[in-house]
């Protein structure tokens, strides 16, 4: 008798639980009111945790930013986050001397590596509404071999990413960030990202079932981990088993999987790759592979501050006309077609 590919169902929480090569994922959707003058929220924010702001109150949360949301300066060592921002913009800034403005629908995939310090604000650039951000942050291990590469990030811009509509499934659409998809592959992640290696088979789909909608995800290799966040919509089935809202389904990577929709639209993150299987010590910002590397990390940043902090601020925005665009550490700009124009969003 074959056995369900389904594993483990599990509620959310937060952060979502994930499995090596994944170490953090966490989905920020904040419905941020009208910006002030300084791109912060143009509302009182008495009463609120300043510093430490995580809970939501009135649609929206500070973070770490005390003027302007977000998370002001601070340093990574041994793994790459993949920022995935479907609403709203980010302002990037970092230690190498690196600055950017991306969002709807782009995605910044930075290896830390040896140790960057950077800054991720959410400037509200409308002042005349809203200004509803919506994003995934997804940490992937690097393997021993790579921790201390150099840093760097790429850019996938929104018109560079796959959105493929599978043969013979109306009412679905996904979006590849990472891997591929009936032949479908979005730009190259890092050099050395565990995601380039083809070993790795890393995927980061984005999955929209419209109402009563029907797909079933093609079987990759044995062993790796692979999981769908079902975050959005209500009454999802998978391989015919009833998947409360708002849960993990981790499930095996050997097998298709049946996905129905219920009567509303459905989203799932699936998150896929296998697993570095390698020791992991991990302290905050840094993830390593032993305590030494740990207390050796602290050392490096305390004495080298990781190259420094090159802004007048710990939280730098850019302009309120700045468009979406890149600045890298070699002085090589990118700005994506449509960049002009930044208060929409």
């Amino acid at each position: 008798m074959e056995t369900s590919p389904v594993r483990r169902i599990k509620p959310l929480g937060f952060p979502w639980e994930t499995l090596d090569p994944f170490l953090f994922c966490v989905h920020h959707d904040d419905k941020y009111p009208e910006g002030n003058a300084k791109f912060g929220p143009a509302v009182s924010l008495a009463g609120r945790n300043m510093g430490q702001d995580f809970e939501l109150r009135d649609g929206f949360r500070m973070y770490h930013g005390l003027v302007v949301p977000g998370f002001p300066q601070h340093p990574h060592r041994g793994f790459e986050t993949v920022t995935v921002v479907r609403r709203g913009l980010i302002d990037h800034a970092d230690s190498m001397g690196a600055v950017a403005r991306y969002g709807g629908g782009d995605v910044q995939w930075l290896t830390a590596g040896q140790g960057i310090q950077h800054a991720e604000m959410f400037p509200l650039l409308r002042t005349d509404g809203g200004n509803h951000l919506e994003l995934f942050q997804i940490w992937l291990n690097l393997p021993k071999a790579d921790k201390m590469a150099e840093p760097h990030f790429t850019m996938l811009w929104n018109h560079e990413i796959p959105r493929v509509p599978p043969p013979q499934s109306a009412g679905v659409e996904v979006t590849v960030v990472a891997g591929k998809l009936n032949g479908h592959a979005p730009p190259s992640p890092p050099p050395r990202s565990w995601a380039s290696r083809k070993e790795g088979e890393v995927a980061i789909w984005l999955i929209r079932l419209a109402p009563d909608a029907k797909w079933t995800v093609p079987a990759a290799s044995a062993g790796l981990s692979r999981v769908l966040y079902f975050f959005e919509g209500h009454g999802l089935r998978v391989a015919g088993q009833s998947i409360p809202d708002q849960h993990l389904v981790d499930v095996r990577s050997d097998a298709s999987l049946a996905l129905e929709a219920g009567p509303s639209e459905t989203e799932i993150l699936m998150l896929q790759g296998r697993p570095i299987a390698e020791p992991v010590a991990q302290y905050g910002p840094f993830v390593m592979n032993t305590r030494a590397e740990i207390q050796q990390a602290f050392s490096d940043y305390q004495r080298t501050q990781f190259g420094g902090w090159p802004w007048p601020s710990v939280d730098p925005v850019h302009g309120r006309e700045e468009g979406r665009f890149a600045r890298h550490a070699s002085g090589r700009v990118e700005r994506p077609p449509g960049h002009a124009g930044s208060s929409k969003g």
